[in-house]
């Protein structure tokens, strides 16, 4: 499991961007399960995504954002 230092000032901002891909997935009906095969990636680096914990990159970003069929904009705005 990843873990952040304690005044790691970006925690926060990962788990807002992590619950609105989560409330983005959810929306569109969609299983983790889905998206990780469609990208393809890691499920437990995904669910780390979803709960704050992972550091994606902006390709990684980009390829949620398309696999749940919204703009990137919308998961991080």
């Amino acid at each position: 499991m990843l873990s952040d230092p304690p005044d790691d000032p970006w925690t926060q901002e990962r788990q807002r961007i992590g619950n609105r891909i989560r409330d983005a997935r959810m929306a569109h009906n969609l299983t983790q399960e889905t998206v990780v095969l469609a990208i393809p990636m890691n499920r437990s680096y995904y669910q780390d995504i979803e709960a704050g914990r992972a550091n994606p990159t902006l390709n990684t970003l980009l390829d949620i954002a398309a696999t749940i069929g919204i703009p990137l904009a919308e998961l991080v705005s």
